[in-house]
């Protein structure tokens, strides 16, 4: 029992540990995604108090939408009935356009904060920054 008990707490404390090495790494992935749009859009420090939390904000509503997105087609069950494809599809055209209202709303404000260019620039940043981590990513693994 004594032996088992260890065992357990061993696995237990193992997987902790890697939970909390993941989320450090989350961690590091956002302080540096931070850096590199802060550098790209050369943010003042002005900018960036108003910029951020909104900006987190809009990431944080649009994930929420691609999430519920994901997890209706993983609840999907193997025979789908019309019935059930139609609703699917209505409900796929719906978060699309909450996503779309979402895209609006956030660049309408973040444009207030940053300027109708850095806007500009921060798609663009996205997009470089995501290409750089899988790049990142990729090299970690050869």
């Amino acid at each position: 029992m004594n032996y088992f008990f260890k065992i357990v707490l061993l696995l237990f404390m193992l997987t902790k540990a890697s939970t909390l090495s993941a989320q450090g790494g989350k961690e590091k992935v956002e302080a540096l995604r931070v850096a590199f749009i802060t550098k790209k859009l050369t943010l003042t420090v002005s900018e960036s108090e108003k910029f951020w939390p909104v900006y987190n904000e809009y990431n944080d509503k649009i994930k929420a939408v691609k999430r519920s997105l994901r997890q209706a087609y993983r609840k999907l069950p193997q025979e789908l009935t019309d019935k059930e494809a139609e609703d699917l599809y209505q409900l796929e055209v719906q978060l699309r356009q909450s996503e779309t209202d979402i895209h609006k709303l956030y660049g309408d404000r973040i444009k207030s904060i940053i300027g109708a260019k850095k806007l500009a620039v921060l798609r663009v940043a996205e997009d470089e920054f995501k290409r750089e981590l899988i790049k990142t990513i990729k090299e970690g693994n050869e």
